[in-house]
Protein backbone atom coordinates (compact mmCIF):
# COMPACT_ATOMS: atom_id res chain seq x y z
CA UNK A 1 0.00 0.00 0.00
CA UNK A 2 1.00 3.35 -0.62
CA UNK A 3 2.06 5.73 2.33
CA UNK A 4 1.83 9.59 2.18
CA UNK A 5 4.57 11.61 3.89
CA UNK A 6 5.17 15.34 3.46
CA UNK A 7 9.09 14.61 4.40
CA UNK A 8 8.82 18.15 6.60
CA UNK A 9 9.31 20.92 4.56
CA UNK A 10 9.67 18.63 1.54
CA UNK A 11 13.60 19.81 1.10
CA UNK A 12 15.09 16.49 1.86
CA UNK A 13 15.75 13.69 -0.65
CA UNK A 14 14.33 10.34 0.75
CA UNK A 15 16.74 8.41 2.71
CA UNK A 16 19.19 10.87 2.74
CA UNK A 17 20.28 14.58 4.04
CA UNK A 18 22.00 17.61 2.02
CA UNK A 19 20.05 17.32 -1.54
CA UNK A 20 17.44 19.70 -2.36
CA UNK A 21 14.53 19.17 -4.12
CA UNK A 22 12.11 21.69 -6.25
CA UNK A 23 8.84 20.00 -5.34
CA UNK A 24 7.16 21.73 -8.10
CA UNK A 25 9.14 19.84 -10.89
CA UNK A 26 10.03 17.20 -8.28
CA UNK A 27 13.63 17.50 -9.56
CA UNK A 28 17.00 17.38 -8.02
CA UNK A 29 19.55 20.54 -7.48
CA UNK A 30 22.68 17.89 -8.73
CA UNK A 31 23.27 16.75 -11.82
CA UNK A 32 20.73 15.52 -13.87
CA UNK A 33 19.33 12.16 -15.03
CA UNK A 34 20.95 12.55 -18.41
CA UNK A 35 24.37 13.20 -16.57
CA UNK A 36 23.50 9.50 -14.43
CA UNK A 37 21.86 7.86 -17.28
CA UNK A 38 18.23 6.66 -16.21
CA UNK A 39 18.15 3.73 -14.30
CA UNK A 40 21.60 4.15 -12.92
CA UNK A 41 22.83 3.83 -9.60
CA UNK A 42 24.29 7.49 -8.39
CA UNK A 43 27.95 6.41 -7.18
CA UNK A 44 28.39 5.78 -3.41
CA UNK A 45 24.91 6.75 -2.31
CA UNK A 46 23.33 4.56 0.22
CA UNK A 47 20.73 3.54 -0.22
CA UNK A 48 20.54 2.78 -3.79
CA UNK A 49 19.25 5.24 -5.71
CA UNK A 50 17.88 5.91 -9.22
CA UNK A 51 16.18 7.96 -11.42
CA UNK A 52 13.32 7.12 -14.06
CA UNK A 53 11.94 9.85 -15.96
CA UNK A 54 13.95 12.61 -13.95
CA UNK A 55 12.71 11.68 -10.74
CA UNK A 56 14.97 10.30 -8.06
CA UNK A 57 13.95 7.20 -6.48
CA UNK A 58 16.11 5.51 -3.78
CA UNK A 59 15.51 1.84 -2.39
CA UNK A 60 16.22 0.73 0.93
CA UNK A 61 14.56 -2.23 2.74
CA UNK A 62 12.44 -3.41 0.08
CA UNK A 63 11.01 0.29 0.41
CA UNK A 64 10.44 2.24 -2.60
CA UNK A 65 10.46 6.29 -1.80
CA UNK A 66 10.14 9.27 -4.47
CA UNK A 67 8.56 12.60 -4.50
CA UNK A 68 5.24 12.72 -6.60
CA UNK A 69 4.78 15.92 -8.01
CA UNK A 70 3.51 17.75 -5.11
CA UNK A 71 6.44 16.80 -3.65
CA UNK A 72 4.90 14.50 -1.20
CA UNK A 73 7.09 11.66 -0.08
CA UNK A 74 5.94 8.28 -1.03
CA UNK A 75 6.66 5.28 0.18
CA UNK A 76 6.00 1.98 -0.49
CA UNK A 77 7.12 -1.39 -0.96
CA UNK A 78 9.86 -2.80 -3.78
CA UNK A 79 7.71 -5.12 -5.06
CA UNK A 80 4.85 -3.11 -5.71
CA UNK A 81 6.47 -0.34 -7.41
CA UNK A 82 8.22 -3.29 -9.26
CA UNK A 83 4.62 -4.73 -10.79
CA UNK A 84 3.46 -1.33 -11.27
CA UNK A 85 6.67 -0.55 -13.67
CA UNK A 86 6.36 -3.50 -15.69
CA UNK A 87 2.61 -3.98 -16.05
CA UNK A 88 3.26 0.19 -17.51
CA UNK A 89 5.13 -1.57 -20.20
CA UNK A 90 3.48 -5.08 -20.35
CA UNK A 91 -0.39 -5.15 -19.91
CA UNK A 92 -0.05 -9.05 -19.47
CA UNK A 93 2.58 -12.04 -19.54
CA UNK A 94 1.85 -13.21 -23.26
CA UNK A 95 2.78 -9.68 -24.48
CA UNK A 96 6.25 -9.83 -22.45
CA UNK A 97 7.13 -13.11 -23.38
CA UNK A 98 6.36 -11.94 -27.05
CA UNK A 99 8.20 -8.72 -26.70
CA UNK A 100 11.22 -10.82 -25.30
CA UNK A 101 11.12 -13.64 -27.65
CA UNK A 102 11.68 -11.25 -30.29
CA UNK A 103 13.78 -9.11 -29.00
CA UNK A 104 17.15 -9.27 -31.34
CA UNK A 105 18.87 -8.72 -27.91
CA UNK A 106 17.41 -9.61 -24.27
CA UNK A 107 19.60 -6.92 -22.26
CA UNK A 108 17.95 -4.64 -24.42
CA UNK A 109 13.98 -5.55 -22.68
CA UNK A 110 15.89 -5.34 -19.26
CA UNK A 111 17.54 -2.07 -19.55
CA UNK A 112 14.03 -0.41 -21.07
CA UNK A 113 12.29 -1.84 -17.80
CA UNK A 114 15.42 -0.69 -15.62
CA UNK A 115 14.63 2.83 -16.84
CA UNK A 116 10.85 2.21 -16.13
CA UNK A 117 12.18 1.39 -12.45
CA UNK A 118 12.70 -2.04 -12.55
CA UNK A 119 15.54 -2.58 -10.10
CA UNK A 120 16.93 -6.31 -10.94
CA UNK A 121 19.42 -6.08 -8.40
CA UNK A 122 17.93 -4.86 -5.62
CA UNK A 123 14.41 -7.40 -6.23
CA UNK A 124 17.10 -10.48 -6.80
CA UNK A 125 18.45 -8.87 -3.23
CA UNK A 126 14.83 -9.12 -1.79
CA UNK A 127 14.43 -12.34 -3.26
CA UNK A 128 17.28 -13.96 -1.51
CA UNK A 129 18.05 -15.84 -4.71
CA UNK A 130 20.26 -15.92 -7.90
CA UNK A 131 17.26 -15.33 -9.95
CA UNK A 132 17.36 -14.70 -13.54
CA UNK A 133 15.98 -10.94 -14.64
CA UNK A 134 13.39 -12.81 -16.34
CA UNK A 135 12.00 -14.77 -13.75
CA UNK A 136 12.33 -11.49 -11.79
CA UNK A 137 9.76 -9.75 -14.43
CA UNK A 138 7.45 -12.87 -14.35
CA UNK A 139 7.61 -13.19 -10.67
CA UNK A 140 6.91 -10.14 -9.89
CA UNK A 141 3.98 -8.75 -12.49
CA UNK A 142 2.54 -12.48 -12.68
CA UNK A 143 3.45 -14.38 -9.70
CA UNK A 144 5.30 -17.20 -11.67
CA UNK A 145 7.80 -19.11 -9.38
CA UNK A 146 10.94 -17.73 -10.05
CA UNK A 147 14.29 -20.16 -11.35
CA UNK A 148 18.00 -18.74 -11.12
CA UNK A 149 20.11 -18.93 -13.97
CA UNK A 150 21.57 -21.98 -12.70
CA UNK A 151 18.58 -24.31 -12.49
CA UNK A 152 17.56 -22.94 -16.48
CA UNK A 153 21.55 -24.16 -16.92
CA UNK A 154 20.98 -27.28 -15.82
CA UNK A 155 17.79 -27.62 -17.57
CA UNK A 156 19.30 -27.28 -21.32
CA UNK A 157 22.01 -29.51 -20.60
CA UNK A 158 20.28 -32.02 -19.40
CA UNK A 159 18.28 -31.77 -23.33
CA UNK A 160 21.63 -31.99 -25.04
CA UNK A 161 20.25 -29.16 -27.47
CA UNK A 162 23.49 -29.04 -28.70
CA UNK A 163 23.90 -32.19 -30.59
CA UNK A 164 24.17 -31.07 -33.75
CA UNK A 165 27.57 -29.30 -33.50
CA UNK A 166 30.69 -30.25 -33.54
CA UNK A 167 32.74 -31.20 -30.62
CA UNK A 168 34.56 -27.65 -30.23
CA UNK A 169 31.16 -25.75 -31.63
CA UNK A 170 29.19 -27.55 -28.77
CA UNK A 171 32.45 -26.59 -26.15
CA UNK A 172 31.91 -23.36 -26.95
CA UNK A 173 28.32 -23.05 -26.48
CA UNK A 174 28.76 -24.76 -22.86
CA UNK A 175 30.84 -22.15 -22.01
CA UNK A 176 28.38 -19.32 -23.10
CA UNK A 177 26.02 -21.85 -20.95
CA UNK A 178 27.92 -21.53 -17.69
CA UNK A 179 28.60 -17.82 -19.01
CA UNK A 180 24.95 -17.29 -18.62
CA UNK A 181 24.60 -19.00 -15.20
CA UNK A 182 27.43 -17.09 -13.55
CA UNK A 183 26.84 -13.99 -14.75
CA UNK A 184 23.62 -13.47 -16.90
CA UNK A 185 22.56 -13.18 -20.27
CA UNK A 186 23.97 -9.73 -20.67
CA UNK A 187 27.51 -10.94 -20.79
CA UNK A 188 26.70 -13.39 -23.47
CA UNK A 189 24.99 -11.13 -25.46
CA UNK A 190 28.69 -8.55 -25.07
CA UNK A 191 30.37 -8.29 -27.73
CA UNK A 192 33.33 -9.11 -26.10
CA UNK A 193 32.51 -12.37 -24.51
CA UNK A 194 34.84 -13.82 -27.39
CA UNK A 195 37.49 -12.41 -25.65
CA UNK A 196 37.36 -13.48 -22.07
CA UNK A 197 38.02 -16.91 -20.50
CA UNK A 198 37.06 -19.50 -20.81
CA UNK A 199 36.09 -18.37 -24.54
CA UNK A 200 39.14 -17.04 -25.33
CA UNK A 201 40.83 -20.93 -25.41
CA UNK A 202 39.22 -21.77 -27.98
CA UNK A 203 41.08 -19.03 -30.38
CA UNK A 204 40.44 -15.49 -31.60
CA UNK A 205 37.16 -14.50 -32.54
CA UNK A 206 37.47 -15.05 -35.92
CA UNK A 207 38.73 -18.93 -35.47
CA UNK A 208 35.57 -19.38 -33.01
CA UNK A 209 32.93 -17.94 -35.16
CA UNK A 210 34.48 -20.23 -38.40
CA UNK A 211 33.38 -23.31 -35.80
CA UNK A 212 30.17 -22.13 -37.20
CA UNK A 213 30.65 -21.86 -40.11
CA UNK A 214 30.61 -17.78 -40.22
CA UNK A 215 29.07 -14.88 -38.74
CA UNK A 216 25.89 -16.05 -39.29
CA UNK A 217 26.05 -19.32 -38.01
CA UNK A 218 27.38 -18.04 -35.00
CA UNK A 219 24.54 -15.54 -34.40
CA UNK A 220 22.10 -18.55 -34.74
CA UNK A 221 23.52 -20.54 -32.36
CA UNK A 222 23.49 -17.93 -29.99
CA UNK A 223 19.81 -17.09 -30.69
CA UNK A 224 18.98 -20.91 -30.04
CA UNK A 225 21.23 -20.95 -26.94
CA UNK A 226 18.82 -18.29 -25.42
CA UNK A 227 15.65 -19.93 -26.75
CA UNK A 228 16.79 -23.04 -25.17
CA UNK A 229 17.15 -21.17 -21.73
CA UNK A 230 13.93 -19.15 -22.09
CA UNK A 231 11.86 -21.75 -23.48
CA UNK A 232 9.36 -22.45 -20.34
CA UNK A 233 7.90 -19.93 -17.84
CA UNK A 234 7.89 -21.75 -14.26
Amino acid sequence: DEETDSGGDGTEEPGETGQTFDPAGCSVAEPSAREQGYGVPAQGTRPSKYYVHDVAVSVLHERVQYLDADGKLITESLRDYSKKSVLSAYATLDQFLAAWNSAERKQAVLDALTERGVFFDDLAEALGRDCDPFDLVCHIAWDRPPLTRRERAEAVKKRDVFACYGDRARAVLDALLEKYADTGIGSVESAEILRVDPLSSFGTPVEIVRLFGGKDGFDAALHELERAIYDRVA
